[in-house]
């Protein structure tokens, strides 16, 4: 079933959007994004104050793929007007654990007693703040965003223990206005 598919991201006033072969690059409010995609036959054309996606005779792959593509050139458009928060939670029931910021990582300490410091990557671009037991993630990019918060979450990760007596660690509750 071969079709021919278009979708269309109307893009808001104050932001633009410039489209070089596979790369988009967004700005506005002071803020840039770009992203290069794996196209393959799709086209990306921008038109007035809108960008359209689309693809001649698509198949399956190529109709996820316009999608894929939409959703995140809609978060790139998305993060220029508002930051994206990720909200951690440290959780601990054995040993009191220390975590605190140095400049692009996050120190854990005494983490189920172990001596050994436990370190967090905090990607460039993105704001970590630490206030008693909850962790605060923002950035206007998605992706960096959600990757440092997963650092942190991957950080606190126990091999070879039973879950439900080791609760201790450093869990996502919250993400982009959505409870966990």
């Amino acid at each position: 079933m071969k079709k021919d598919l278009e979708r269309v991201i109307e893009i808001p006033e104050g932001v633009e959007c410039v489209v070089n072969g596979k790369n988009v690059s967004i700005k506005g409010n002071g803020k840039e994004l770009s992203k290069e995609f794996d196209i393959g036959k799709l086209s990306l054309a921008t038109e007035n104050n809108s960008l359209k996606i689309s693809c001649k005779n698509s198949s399956r792959r190529e109709s996820k793929m316009i999608g894929t593509i939409w959703a995140h050139i809609n978060n790139m458009i998305k993060g220029l007007n508002e930051d994206f928060v990720y909200e951690l939670e440290i959780c601990n029931a054995h040993f009191p654990m220390n975590v605190k910021l140095d400049g692009e990582r996050v120190i854990i300490k005494s983490f189920l007693g172990e001596t050994k410091e436990r370190i967090s990557k905090v990607i460039e671009g993105v704001k970590v703040e630490i206030k008693g037991i909850k962790i605060t993630v923002s950035s206007y990019d998605i992706e960096k965003a959600g990757q440092t918060a997963a650092n942190l979450e991957k950080a606190t990760r126990l091999r070879g223990r039973d879950r439900r007596i080791f609760q201790d660690g450093i869990f996502i509750t919250k993400k982009c206005g959505r409870e966990i």
